[in-house]
């Protein structure tokens, strides 16, 4: 089959894409800028990329499907073809997955809020390491295993990573509803993707739709801690496998301490040790996902024991990028880049942080740049969170154009509520100002007194500031 990729160089269509060609069929695609990394590596996989969008060339090409793009919308020249023409049948990305990889496979659908990324990687690496040929399909670019998609074999479990997100503009679905799951993990559910959900209970109800395609002899694998998790109810139609702190989990978290080299705990089944685990990664929150990514590969490999997956693999394992990534690091300066965006995942980052790099000064630096970020109804959530750090810079507000001055993150606000806790907070109108703000004020100095980490949170290119912020450094 002839498959055509719109908007081929993002993350996950590119690794579909890199999925599609492993499976035998001819890939091609186009994307309004064919941009590095990916396009490196789908034309390393010889697949044949086009700049731009463009119906006539598409008609040329003649693909007997495509794959239209999350990114995609009413307006894009070539959708707008498509849906005038009907010439070519089209789908949606998580649909294409399904009906070409997904649908006779034993998959393992990581689901939640926060840390899908990590714990489908997680989840890949241990299999991997326990002398399995899994497929994958990783939402980022781990550096364990070491590419983002991988077809395996069929007699091996697919891990794949399930977003709530919507499936495209013709599929108002969350993703993972297509996916076919036969262990679901959940790792937590929050308000988030404030353009598409409403509310908290919103969101609580397509994580509910998930837990109901689940099979009989399959199973959920559920963060036991989490509130808003309990508030989907019992899914008697399934087994449930609860993973935490608390002594009601199946899998236990116990002993857990961090410390300036990564993190320890100790992992228990059911009342038996499983594991004593020793790591590079730091935070609750990653000890975490590697007992949620533990449980559910080693329930796909054996459902009565799951302790049969061994376990000391996690002291290699080094993480994905963006995620808590070291990026740059002298004896008075730690530079840390981190995909975090919702105020949850600062907060828990930053606390983290605090006991890795003890007697630090903690300098968070934020880029409200997400749909959720950028409202005004998460304000104070963010204020919140931010004020785990010693200090505050946030950047310029993302497209800002798209909600009054009411209903819009409020920088200067929050740098002011800031400011009476004691913090030291700043704000720019743009990132280029805001890069030279923090040249000036936080390049260490001979006179510097502590050693500081300066982590930037962002889901995006920060306008690209954390790579010149690097090369400042030296």
């Amino acid at each position: 089959m002839k498959i055509y990729f719109m908007g081929i160089c993002g993350t996950a269509m590119g690794n579909a894409a890199l999925l599609a060609r492993a499976a035998g069929h001819e890939v091609l695609g186009a994307d309004a800028g064919v941009y590095p990394p990916m396009s490196h590596v789908l034309i390393t996989a010889g697949i044949i990329l086009h700049e731009g969008y463009d119906p006539v060339r598409l008609e040329k090409l003649a693909p007997d499907l495509v794959v239209i793009g999350n990114a995609m919308s009413r307006g894009n020249p070539e959708v707008e073809w498509l849906l005038e023409s009907r010439a070519f049948a089209f789908t949606s990305l998580p649909a294409m997955l399904h009906d070409l990889v997904l649908a006779r496979r034993k998959n393992i659908v990581v689901s939640g809020t926060h840390g899908k990324t990590t714990t489908t990687a997680l989840a890949a690496f241990l299999l991997r390491a326990n002398g399995r040929d899994p497929g994958f399909l990783i939402g980022g670019v781990p550096q364990d295993p070491p590419v983002g998609a991988h077809l395996g074999v069929a007699a091996d479990p697919f891990v794949i990573e399930g977003d709530e997100y919507d499936s495209a503009f013709f599929d108002k679905r969350s993703k993972f509803i297509h996916y076919a799951p036969h262990i679901a993990v959940m790792n937590n559910v929050e308000f988030d993707h404030a353009d598409i959900f409403r509310d908290l209970a919103d969101v609580q109800r397509t994580f509910l739709h998930l837990t109901r395609i689940v099979p009989r002899n399959g199973c959920i694998v559920m963060n036991g801690d989490d509130e808003n998790l309990r508030g989907l109810g019992n899914a008697p139609w399934t087994r449930v496998v609860r993973v935490g702190m608390g002594a009601h989990c199946d899998a236990r978290i116990a002993e857990f301490a961090d410390s300036n080299s990564g993190a320890t705990f100790q992992l228990w089944w059911k009342g038996e040790l499983w594991a004593n685990v020793r790591w590079s990664l730091p935070g609750l929150f990653n000890a975490r996902n590697a007992a949620m990514a533990a449980t559910a590969a080693g329930l796909a490999l054996n459902p009565a024991r799951p302790t049969e997956l061994a376990l000391e693999s996690l002291e290699r394992f080094r993480g994905v990028k963006r995620r808590q990534e070291i990026v740059a690091t002298t004896p008075q300066l730690t530079v840390i880049e981190d995909f975090g965006h919702h105020p949850t995942a600062l907060a828990e980052t930053l606390l983290s942080f605090r006991a890795r790099f003890k007697g630090a000064l903690l300098t968070a630096v934020f880029e409200p740049r997400s749909n959720t970020s950028t409202r005004r109804s998460m304000q104070d959530a963010y204020m919140r969170a931010l004020s785990q750090a010693d200090e505050v810079y946030i950047g310029a507000l993302n497209r800002p154009e798209r909600f009054s001055a009411q209903d819009r993150f409020d920088p200067e606000a929050v740098t002011q509520q800031l400011e009476t806790q004691g913090l030291e907070a700043h704000f720019a109108t743009s990132n280029v100002a805001l890069l030279e703000m923090l040249i000036a004020r936080t390049l260490p100095t001979a006179t510097a007194k502590l050693p500081r980490v300066v982590v930037f949170f962002t889901n995006g290119s920060f306008d690209g500031i954390i790579g010149r912020y690097v090369a400042a450094v030296g």
